[in-house]
């Protein structure tokens, strides 16, 4: 559905991505691994056209997306949903105004069809519309505004959902929700998923496919059982926290 080849980023003196080759298969949640400020927040910017690659290519269901239009662009990013770690909700809004706010800009819908849209993407999640909806972000849990912004990220019906981190931060029970519901939209609608995390318990739980990224390349790619298996090192150090220290840039 989304495919890297040989895409290069750099900002500065600093290279970032050194060559990334990744599919992004239909209907199926893939997980990249790796270190802190590595390049993953990189990868998944790039599939949403927020950055452009150096070199390489990128393509959306065999739409290129390097270096499109502006046009191009907009009606792609109209089928991928992106929740940030933070939920990046609208302060000054309420959550109804929140979760609407994407519907109105890009879709011609009436007052009742509008007010049932957001219901539908609140119940979603697993939020009472009657409580939440004229409430403010300050007055909702970390966890609760994850799960408002997972419901905006579904307003428009999405192919496909960038998941930042989707359980930093948040405690155990709204960590194993907020996994099951990743697995749920794949289930039950055949929802594509792209998660970054730390979170080894968690991603094993919600992934079909794995990659690690390191040093600016994906080391290893493939699905549960080819993962957890790689001989490589970089890869097994990251699943199993080994003691003999961090992983180190070359």
């Amino acid at each position: 559905m989304i495919i890297f080849e040989n895409v290069t980023k750099s900002f500065g003196k600093r290279e970032i991505l050194r060559g990334v080759n990744l599919e992004i298969e239909q209907g199926k949640t893939t997980v990249i691994f790796g270190v802190s400020g590595g390049g993953k927040s990189t990868i998944i910017k790039h599939m949403v056209g927020l950055l452009q690659p150096d070199s390489g290519t990128i393509s959306y269901k065999g739409t290129r997306m390097d270096h499109a239009d502006e046009t191009t662009l907009r009606e792609i990013r109209k089928k991928i949903g992106f929740l940030f770690q933070s939920g990046a909700l609208f302060d000054s809004m309420n959550i109804r105004d929140n979760v609407a706010f994407p519907m109105i800009e890009h879709q011609n819908l009436t007052k009742g069809e509008l007010d049932f849209k957001i219901d539908e993407k609140l119940t979603m999640v697993g939020l009472d519309p009657s409580v939440v909806k004229s409430l403010f972000p300050e007055e909702l849990s970390g966890g609760m505004r994850k799960r408002v912004g997972l419901a905006r990220t579904l307003a428009l019906e999405p192919e496909v959902i960038l998941y930042d981190e989707p359980t930093s931060g948040l405690d155990p029970v709204t960590s194993d929700f907020i996994t099951k519901m990743i697995c749920r939209l794949r289930d039950e609608i055949g929802m594509t998923s792209v998660l970054i995390s730390h979170d080894i318990s968690e991603s094993f739980k919600a992934g079909d496919n794995y990659a690690m990224l390191f040093d600016g390349v994906i080391v290893e790619a493939g699905d549960k059982e080819t993962f957890q298996n790689s001989t490589n090192e970089v890869v097994q150090q990251f699943i199993h926290a080994r003691s003999e220290g961090p992983i180190a840039f070359h």
